[in-house]
């Protein structure tokens, strides 16, 4: 007995796809437990490796003396911390960590020693005509802040504004490291004893926390208007915080 087309060609019954469906749910249900806490994995792991290199910057910035940054109260890489970190409390030297496009022509370079900025992209080649360089600088250094010469023009991802506050010891015999007042420095053991310099500075070593917070924008307009400091006095939760320290 021959088969009619309609008994060959038939569709699914509705239980046959209510089962269907339900076998398919059970799929991307094991699908969802098993992927995705790799893929939050993978999230966090390219956060904490970006955290880590902008401290690093930060860090190995802090210490180095580039040629024009010599003034009365700074003659040394500590000198320039101790500068920096004091300052970052106020928008006028506020501090900014960030990365961006810098010329690969070693003879391409700028007075301070770092390479010129590359604004555009366009027909170049990624490590043959610019490399991506980490820095950190104040907002109003112009070698950042200038819209046709100055970092600004050529920046990589996010610009990050740290706000630094010095760790000091706190009372009693087995007291630890706690915050101090922000854009202050202090003997870390005498708090009633301010630094003002560098120079004045009694311990071999600045403790601080980094708070890092992404900014909206990384126009040169953003950071020659209002919008900057407003910004600056509004951000109260940081992106991330590190313990670091220079040493004289």
């Amino acid at each position: 007995m021959k088969s009619s087309p309609s008994s060959l060609h038939r569709g699914f019954t509705l239980l046959e796809t209510v089962i269907a469906i339900g076998v398919l749910a059970v799929l991307l249900t094991g699908f969802m437990l098993v992927f995705s806490p790799a893929a939050e994995g993978i999230r966090k792991s390219i956060n904490v490796q970006e955290a880590d290199r902008l401290a690093s910057a930060l860090e190995q910035e802090l210490v180095t003396l580039r040629e024009g940054e010599e003034t009365t109260d700074i003659a040394t890489g500590f000198d320039k911390a101790f500068n920096f970190i004091e300052g970052s409390d106020t928008a006028a030297d506020a501090l900014l960590v960030y990365q961006y496009r810098g010329n690969a022509d070693p003879t391409r370079v700028r007075t301070d020693g770092t390479p010129e900025p590359v604004a555009s992209v366009k027909d170049k080649i990624p490590g043959k005509d610019f490399i991506v360089v980490s820095m950190a600088r104040k907002a109003s250094d112009n070698l950042f802040s200038n819209e046709n010469t100055g970092d600004i023009s050529a920046v990589e991802g996010a610009v990050y504004l740290v706000k630094c506050t010095q760790l000091v010891f706190g009372n009693g015999n087995n007291a630890g490291l706690e915050l101090g007042d922000p854009g202050k420095i202090v003997d870390p053991k005498d708090t009633q004893n301010t630094a003002s310099s560098g120079s004045t500075y009694s311990d071999a070593v600045i403790a601080f926390a980094a708070d890092f917070y992404m900014l909206p924008a990384k126009n040169a307009a953003f950071f020659s208007g209002s919008a900057f400091a407003n910004s600056f006095n509004n951000m109260k939760t940081p992106v991330f915080t590190r313990n670091l320290a220079v040493r004289r």
